[in-house]
């Protein structure tokens, strides 16, 4: 069931899981369950009571998240959300992956369910670059953070990083990984000594933020999302 819902742009896999789980989704009248199966050409399949059905053409999107502002369709605390930002794109889209309320930079959304789990699953190794302006001694940490850190009980595979600048009082850093780990530049930090004061995501897989200005968005190009897909030609799309 909730690869169902995915697919057809309702929510990311695991807020789709959320929903069943709260009993949120109902087939043919009935509230679904964890492991339900079911259909779009032979059930009724409501969320929330709304009709699901697969969007006539997927949506891809980049925006540039400014601090301050969740990553997720809504708040039960009333804070702002990525999805105000992008309220006129045409789609019910949702964020792939998340950036923390204090992070700020290139954030992926779509109504692509399939391309959020290919992007967001550890498997693919798909490369997430930040640069994070820390206090500390930068010198001293970089052969930690550049060593095997373990988070969550869990070996991470070594990161990429490099200093822009450095002083006495801190630096710049840029940082590339391949996991997603809950807040896992800052936590990296933390361990080797340092203290985050900005973190700024510029790419993630072969897309770049660039220029785009903070709050803005814009759609992908087909040859971007094509390169995300890992294909030569992608889906359907609106660009």
């Amino acid at each position: 069931m909730q690869k169902l819902l995915a697919s057809c742009g309702v929510a990311s896999r695991r807020r789709a899981e959320e929903l069943i789980a709260l009993g949120r989704v109902t087939v043919n009248g009935a509230v679904a369950k964890p492991g339900d199966r079911a259909s779009l050409e032979a059930d009724e399949i409501l969320v929330e009571g709304k009709a699901v059905a697969p969007p006539a053409a997927r949506t891809y999107l980049m925006l540039n998240k400014p601090r301050g502002y969740v990553s997720t369709l809504s708040d039960e605390k009333g804070r702002r959300t990525v999805a105000q930002l992008v309220e006129g794109c045409g789609a019910r889209v949702f964020p792939v992956g998340r950036l923390d309320l204090s992070s700020e930079g290139l954030l992926l959304m779509t109504d692509d369910g399939a391309l959020a789990q290919r992007l967001a699953h550890p498997s693919h190794e798909v490369e997430k670059e930040y640069v994070a302006w820390v206090t500390g001694g930068v010198d001293a940490a970089l052969p930690m953070l550049r060593g095997r850190l373990t988070l969550d009980g869990k070996l991470l595979a070594p990161a990429l990083v490099h200093i822009k600048y450095a002083d006495a009082q801190g630096g710049v850093l840029t940082v590339v990984i391949r996991e997603g780990k809950n807040r896992q530049v800052r936590r990296m930090c933390e361990l080797a000594g340092l203290h985050v004061t900005r973190l700024r995501r510029v790419r993630e897989g072969p897309l770049r933020l660039e220029d785009l200005p903070a709050g803005s968005w814009r759609r992908l190009t087909e040859a971007e999302v094509n390169a995300l897909l890992g294909k030569e030609s992608s889906k359907t799309c609106k660009l």
